[in-house]
């Protein structure tokens, strides 16, 4: 009778580890060294489902991101609601993961809810040009804040910027972009960073369910695409490609087939923006 409890705390340990690793695998890599951005590459985006057997979602799926969001494929609705963000100033690190720069909250940074589940953020990173489309255009640089529920659902609010004046987020780390780049796999702690200073200037979005841009290429993540396209200079651009350092001029992923996918864009009936 004694060995009972034993045995019933060793198969909750298991079961959560094992929930642990799923959630782990859902994330995006950290280490981007395996893959590449080529498009003649033996490790370019066509080639990613082929590098390890748990990346075979890039080859198999069919929620794949990013798309291309245009008008004749997208429904305008007002049920969505308005994404309900929660987010608070909190310490963070600086990460040159080898294809991208990463933000990473180290501590509680707030959340979004997206229909009663909370999402938890722990990321952000920039891709040039942008992964998502729309109406066919590319613009110059795109903004994930990659978010992740209790049970390891993932969601990932996109916002992307064209050229023009300086994107106000990004001016306040350029120090800290300076002090890590050509450093692969460099870190820097960077100190309190406030989510909230990222700005969105837009209630409408897109939302649909797609999956992460990198390896492992998870589907089932709940995209909400900021409509309104925010600006970021030219050399704000160029120093985060520069700063991995990777010699290559985009790590942005080719678009991906929607597959009569449902693409919503949320319109508050107001209009207001803010």
């Amino acid at each position: 009778m004694e060995k009972l409890p034993t045995q019933f705390l060793v198969c909750c340990f298991f079961i959560l580890l094992a929930l642990h690793s799923f959630s782990v695998r859902s994330q995006e890599i950290e280490d981007e060294s395996e893959f590449d951005y080529g498009a003649n590459s033996t490790k370019g985006p066509a080639r990613w489902g082929e590098i390890h057997a748990e990346w075979g979602a890039f080859s198999n799926g069919t929620m794949q991101s990013p798309i291309d969001m245009s008008n004749e494929r997208v429904n305008i609705v007002s049920h969505l609601g308005r994404l309900k963000k929660s987010y608070k100033p909190s310490n963070a690190t600086l990460r040159n993961r080898g294809h991208d720069m990463m933000l990473r909250w180290e501590d509680e940074a707030g959340a979004i809810e997206i229909k009663g589940r909370e999402y938890v953020l722990h990321q952000c990173h920039w891709h040039s040009p942008s992964e998502h489309t729309i109406n066919g255009r590319r613009y110059d640089l795109e903004l994930h804040m990659v978010h992740e529920s209790a049970d390891g659902k993932v969601a990932v609010i996109g916002i992307m910027y064209k050229i023009g004046r300086p994107d106000s987020f990004l001016s306040s780390l350029m120090d800290h972009l300076e002090a890590i780049t050509d450093i692969t796999d460099g870190e820097r702690a960077v100190g309190v960073i406030d989510p909230r200073h990222i700005k969105f200037g837009s209630r409408k979005y897109y939302r649909y369910v797609g999956s992460l841009t990198i390896p492992p290429c998870t589907e089932n993540v709940v995209w909400s695409i900021v409509r309104k396209v925010r600006t970021v200079t030219r050399e704000q651009v160029r120093f985060l490609r520069v700063a991995v350092h990777d010699e290559s001029d985009s790590n942005a992923r080719p678009l991906q087939s929607i597959n009569k996918r449902s693409i919503q864009l949320f319109r508050p009936d107001d209009k207001v923006e803010n």
